[in-house]
């Protein structure tokens, strides 16, 4: 896979999505795990947890949580938060690739938000993330993750996109270009960004994010083939309507078997 989330834009990710409401998606996780009967659940892995916000904001609320992901900025930026927490238990982070790491422990629940899954652009890539999440997982341990949704994805369809934040040193501007691939089930994603610093420094950082977008009966097929049943999809982050062309975001709930 194309390098992404280098040290640059990881250090500009957390202000860039400093209005994604991690608190209310542990609400929904912790609300999920009662729904399907893991109210005493409390080891849980989090497969891609970037800068680990998840991931702190479960620790504070009493999980054994151990967060995995490829980028070494990510996990740095996720080690310096979780020392904010005053808690004993802070959450452990790994760095690893979600298709092969092995951690020599079995979880309760196993993570991947924010579409990590997409980021798998091959059908092997897609079945050993999957196989990962079940062989960290006890006897009916639950899999939740989220994803793009195909039908909404090719309803809509990318457009060009602009955000504005203000940070303490000055400002980001950040420039999103899509490009969809109909054929492979992706859209490649140009991010463009400057860091304007007061006293007019710029600072450009450009990366590509190529995102698969998958289906339903895809979904159920790659679970189902990496020893997983489908629960329950739902469109993200509301969880009270089915998947429809508006849901571009998806839900999944899957049982280990």
């Amino acid at each position: 896979m194309t390098k992404v989330f280098g040290d640059i834009y990881a250090d500009i990710y957390d202000f860039i999505y400093e209005d994604k409401n991690y608190n209310e998606e542990c609400n929904l996780i912790e609300k999920i795990m009662h729904e399907y009967g893991k109210k005493t659940g409390k080891k849980i892995l989090d497969l891609g947890c970037g800068t680990g916000s998840h991931a702190v904001i479960l620790a504070e609320r009493g999980y054994d949580v151990t967060g995995v992901d490829i980028s070494q900025g990510m996990l740095d930026l996720a080690n310096k938060k979780k020392k904010k927490i005053n808690k004993p238990n802070y959450p452990k982070f790994v760095r690893g690739d979600i298709r092969n790491i092995k951690i020599s422990q079995k979880f309760d629940v196993v993570l991947s938000m924010f579409a990590v899954l997409g980021y798998q652009k091959e059908n092997a890539d897609v079945l050993s993330a999957l196989k990962t999440a079940r062989c960290h997982l006890t006897d009916n341990g639950l899999f939740i993750f989220d994803f793009w949704y195909g039908p909404s994805v090719l309803y809509h369809k990318p457009v060009s996109r602009i955000k504005v934040i203000n940070i303490p040193s000055g400002k980001i501007i950040r420039v999103a270009n899509g490009d969809l691939n109909i054929l492979e089930h992706n859209c490649t994603v140009k991010y463009l960004a400057w860091r304007i610093k007061k006293g007019c420094s710029l600072e450009e950082i450009e990366e590509c994010h190529t995102m698969r977008f998958f289906f339903p009966l895809e979904i159920r097929f790659f679970l189902e083939s990496a020893g997983f049943e489908l629960l329950k999809l739902a469109a993200f982050p509301t969880y009270i309507n089915n998947p429809s062309e508006d849901s571009w975001n998806v839900i999944a709930v899957a049982k280990a078997i």
